[in-house]
């Protein structure tokens, strides 16, 4: 837990220590409880624990201190449904949690990018870093661009 003015207590201090450290263009992934979060981050990513978190709180707090990109059409990227998932009419009401968060720390509509699962594994290797949340909805997992403080900010 961090006991300082302004920052979230859900952001812990190795989380707080990674939004520090990236830079402009630098991602980090949201992932949830099915996520091979430790397998990915042997290939290079910071694995950062929020075990027993959800992702929308955990979301929330990340954007109250983190700017996305806006270099970018989507700094926010989600697991596309796989087919048997799409063919089958799953749902996935998290996302609406995720756009209505988004939309609200940012000001804007924020749209996403929607990545196939491989692809989105292959992506999430090359983050900064994956925090590991225990977020039990099904295709929870978001990636956020950071971006960059402006003058004004």
């Amino acid at each position: 837990m961090v006991i300082l003015k302004g920052i979230p207590r859900i952001i812990n201090p190795s989380l707080l220590s990674v939004l520090a450290r990236m830079g402009h263009g630098d991602e980090i992934v949201l992932a949830d409880a099915n996520f091979p979060s430790a397998s990915i981050c042997r290939h290079g990513p910071e694995l950062i624990r929020a075990d027993g978190h959800a992702i929308p709180p955990l979301l929330k707090a990340i954007t109250s201190l983190l700017p996305l990109d806006t270099y970018v059409p989507r700094p926010a990227m989600l697991m596309e449904l796989v087919h048997n998932d799409k063919k089958a009419g799953l749902k996935t009401p998290i996302w609406e949690q995720y756009k209505s968060i988004l939309q609200q720390a940012e000001g804007k509509d924020i749209g996403f990018e929607m990545i196939e699962r491989f692809a989105f594994y292959e992506r999430a290797k090359t983050a900064f870093a994956v925090v590991a949340t225990g977020e039990e909805a099904l295709y929870g997992n978001v990636i956020l661009k950071k971006g960059v403080l402006h003058p004004e900010e």
